[in-house]
């Protein structure tokens, strides 16, 4: 329960519903000031504690506080700071999904007698006809959150509910007023929970200290400087904001050179990609196919992507290259690759929605 409507409202729903409920909010905030921890953590700092708590006390079920400080700090803060060091763009809600809220949670919770764990995830598990668990996506594709939870195994899946994945945001809001929920009206959170003022740079350089990298150089593709950076750290793949070039017209970061220091610059038009390859392969709703099978997927490169047709294959060293009907605008490194089948691609009945098959991480 991270103080949010939508984990409120799956836990309500679950009530509802005959299950015995407990309520765990994760504590992940690394500071021991009380002050810094009501600010820090986001979705699970100590405001969020005290929300999910009274949401308990509404409904009627114990709720715990349970200590993730340690995982989250390796698993999500470093690597999240790491990765910006090498020039790519992390998804710290797929390492916390992927290493906190599932392994050791779902671990933890085990231990102490739990059947499942349940979040408030838009998404729904469906066992498919390969014998498979796969994640579809939600029923109100404007919130759907398939593509940040396929590093899910099977054995999670088998041990998770989704009780929010059949309903649209609206409605789930709707029933926390009905069920007089005191965070029915709370906003949504905006921003990554552990940099809430949205200062990835400035985040980053706190957390690698003498290791972030200096300022540098703005190229174009033919090497041909074009002005001076703040530092590698503070640019992404597509970026056209707040990189102070007078170039006349909008022009946008379309590689980043961190072994240079150097972020290249270029048109829109130079960030649109047919061939996209992914590395540390997840599969989920199939089996890894023989290398060079060829397997008609929809894919997204980001949270937001709609999804595009495309043909997947695995390559013989176990990373995958999937072949866009029509180019992807921006894949960044560091980003997932999520694939997904289709009722037509899987000649089966998916509730409306498509099944994920697997992700990788973008190279």
């Amino acid at each position: 329960m991270s103080g949010g409507v939508d984990s409120s409202v799956a836990a309500w729903l679950l009530k509802e519903q005959g299950y015995r409920v407990i309520g765990v909010t994760m504590q992940i905030w690394q500071s021991e000031d009380p002050d810094a921890s009501a600010a820090e953590g986001g979705c699970c700092g100590l405001s969020a504690v005290e929300d999910a708590r009274r949401v308990a006390d509404a409904i009627g079920i114990p709720h715990y506080v349970m200590s993730f400080r340690t995982e989250f700090k390796t698993k999500v803060i470093d690597y999240f700071t790491e990765e910006y060091l090498k020039g790519r763009t992390p998804n710290p809600c797929i390492a916390c999904n992927r290493y906190v809220k599932w392994e050791s949670l779902l671990r933890r919770s085990m231990e102490i007698g739990a059947d499942a764990i349940a979040t408030g995830h838009y998404a729904r598990i469906r066992r498919l006809n390969n014998g498979r668990y796969s994640i579809l996506t939600s029923a109100g594709m404007t919130k759907d959150q398939s593509y940040a939870l396929y590093a899910l195994t099977q054995d999670q899946l088998s041990r998770t509910l989704f009780p929010c994945g059949d309903y649209e945001k609206t409605q789930i809001r709707e029933m926390a007023r009905q069920a007089h929920l005191p965070v029915a009206e709370k906003p949504d959170s905006q921003e990554i929970c552990f940099v809430p003022d949205g200062d990835y740079a400035g985040f980053i350089e706190k957390e690698a200290g003498d290791r972030t990298p200096p300022p540098g150089v703005f190229v174009d593709r033919d090497g041909r400087e074009l002005g001076p950076h703040q530092g590698i750290t503070h640019y992404t793949i597509g970026q056209r904001r707040g990189l102070g070039l007078p170039a006349g017209h909008r022009v946008y970061v379309t590689q980043i050179r961190p072994e240079t220091g150097e972020v290249v610059i270029g048109e829109n038009e130079d960030l649109f990609q047919s061939v996209v390859k992914g590395t540390d392969v997840c599969w989920m709703g199939m089996q890894a196919p023989k290398p060079g099978e060829e397997i008609p997927v929809v894919a997204k490169v980001r949270y937001n992507h709609p999804g595009e047709r495309g043909i997947l294959r695995l390559l013989e060293d176990g990373s995958v290259v999937c072949t866009f009907e029509r180019p992807v605008r921006a894949p960044a490194p560091g980003q997932a690759l999520v694939f997904y089948g289709t009722p037509e691609t899987m000649r089966e009945e998916l509730s409306g929605g498509w099944a994920v098959l697997g992700g990788a991480c973008i190279a």
